[in-house]
């Protein structure tokens, strides 16, 4: 009930529908992960300040430090005691330790490995007064957030029906009769950062500080108290939360010098470059360019561009086409937006299309050149794409159209955990189909060429059917395969095609039930097709 018509088109599904919120960062394995999911950030919004956030436990610091390392901006340590009111009970009073412990060892960490005076540290967890501020700035934080305590000012009483659609006092719904319980006010939540950075001014003029940098990491500041009831609370041993590494003064305690992210260094800026003409007077723009596999996030810095440019505006297909030869690094196409058309001829690491809106990536293989049934791009391609097209002239890795919502794909092989949490989209796979296909899918629709019957062992019936192909599908499935041919060159669409009424028997529709059901009485199934 909670997804409504404008829930609905805002996660690029059908109202009614159950969304699986929030899914796995499935483009998130490794730290050299995180680091290109930074870069690609970064790259859609060269302004935009990245933060990662990470939950207080121990080893937190060296967690860290690598992703300090991988360029990010800000850095969050959030504490066992904040969390949403749509969290299991269990999860909030055992996940994550206290901030304070986190934060020490985060800020220790960062000082020892010279990496603190180049990010940004920030905390939360359920801070409520000036004190709370205090002490975390003087164990290591110039940033601090507040959640819980900004709600109750605005009229949350805290009764945890966030993920119901039945918040009492209008906050956390969808429900109109409910959101007209709302009576928060801004004027409520300025005043309350107002008397509370009142209360941190006296505190500091107490200790001595002019502001906020002078602060940070004065752990010298912080004492145990003295009396203490608990017997077992006069047992711990604060010396390594309040330790203080000896350093050299050069090492700064608080952000100092901003990341660099080598956005100077990004092939797109040749893209850009010339494209001039296309910001100028809106003419059509073609360009071939040498590829290898350092050439990242190819595609975002030029969409972002392009969005800054001509705000609202859906540029005509095929206006900026740009070929590329040899072997595309990770995040080819990212973010790509309609209008733009990457064409490489070659291969291609993990990540292509990621979050493609609307732009056409065309994969295939190099010519007189026999790639055989090797795998010409990574895995998680089209990871969250929202729209646009992908044909790829070849066999993929794992988790391919993980989280589509939208964005129509043709690929001629699979593997594992493909049209994972799907919700919107067309996907063909013109061959076999990896373990675990379809897991979580609420939307889309997947049409896999299953000349073994193979399909039924490998699918995830958990929320999909498999189906015959009806008329429609037939006859959208030969225009998406003449499309395919037709910027491919694929030798496996153009045998299906030429023996059509043999081929077509072999495919087989997956398709989530209520998302069927959903598209049948809305009368809106030939719309999904983006042919």
């Amino acid at each position: 009930s909670k997804v409504t018509d404008y829930i609905g088109k805002i996660r690029h599904s059908l109202p009614g529908i159950d969304l699986i919120s929030p899914p796995p960062h499935h483009d998130i394995y490794s730290i050299e992960d995180l680091a290109q999911l930074i870069y690609d950030a970064k790259n859609s919004n060269r302004e935009a300040r990245i933060s990662v956030k990470l939950v207080s436990k121990e080893g937190v610091g060296t967690v860290a430090a690598g992703v300090a390392k991988a360029h990010a901006d800000m850095i969050l340590i959030s504490g066992h005691d904040g969390g949403t009111g749509a969290s299991p009970l269990s999860s909030i009073k055992n996940a994550g330790i206290p901030w304070e412990i986190g934060l020490s060892e985060t800020h220790q960490v960062l000082l020892m490995n010279n990496l603190r005076g180049k990010v940004s540290l920030q905390v939360d967890g359920q801070l409520k007064t000036a004190r709370d501020v205090v002490v975390a700035c003087l164990l290591g934080a110039e940033e601090f957030s507040f959640s819980t305590s900004m709600l109750v000012t605005l009229g949350c009483i805290m009764c945890r029906n966030c993920h119901k659609n039945q918040c009492p006092v209008g906050i956390a719904t969808q429900n109109l009769d409910l959101r007209k319980k709302f009576k928060g006010k801004p004027e409520y939540s300025i005043n309350y950062m107002k008397f509370l950075a009142k209360e941190l001014r006296e505190y500091m003029a107490d200790l001595g500080f002019r502001n906020i940098n002078e602060m940070v990491g004065r752990i010298d500041k912080l004492k145990k108290k003295t009396e203490i009831i608990s017997i077992k609370a006069e047992k711990i041993d604060f010396s390594k939360i309040l330790y203080k590494p000896d350093l050299p003064s050069r090492v700064k305690t608080y952000k100092s010098v901003n990341q660099n992210h080598n956005l100077d260094q990004c092939l797109d800026n040749k893209l850009i470059e010339k494209s001039k003409s296309f910001f100028i007077d809106r003419k059509k723009v073609e360009g071939s360019f040498e590829i290898n596999n350092t050439n990242r996030s190819v595609g975002a810095l030029l969409s972002s561009k392009i969005i800054k440019s001509f705000p609202g505006e859906k540029i005509k297909e095929d206006t900026l086409i740009f070929k590329f030869y040899g072997t595309a690094g990770q995040s080819f196409g990212t973010f790509t937006v309609s209008g733009v058309t990457l064409k490489l001829e070659g291969d291609a690491n993990d990540f292509v299309a990621k979050g493609l809106s609307g732009g056409k990536i065309i994969i295939k293989k190099p010519e007189n050149n026999d790639y055989g049934k090797s795998i010409i791009a990574g895995n998680t391609i089209l990871y969250g794409a929202t729209g646009g097209e992908v044909y790829i002239n070849g066999v993929v890795g794992e988790r391919f159209a993980v989280r589509n919502s939208g964005a129509l794909a043709v690929v001629e092989e699979v593997g594992n955990h493909g049209c994972e949490y799907m919700t919107a989209g067309v996907v063909v796979i013109l061959g076999d189909v990896g373990k675990n296909f379809a897991a979580g899918m609420s939307g889309g629709i997947a049409l896999v060429f299953d000349k073994e019957d193979k399909l039924k062992n490998h699918c995830n019936s958990e929320l999909v059917s498999i189906e015959k192909l009806n008329k429609i599908d037939l006859e959208k499935l030969v225009l998406i395969l003449k499309k395919h041919t037709k910027y491919t060159k694929s030798n496996v669409s153009q045998e299906m095609l030429d023996n059509w009424d043999k081929y077509s028997k072999a495919f087989k529709k997956v398709i989530p039930i209520k998302y069927k059901k959903a598209l049948i009485e809305k009368d809106r199934y030939e719309k999904v097709y983006k042919v």
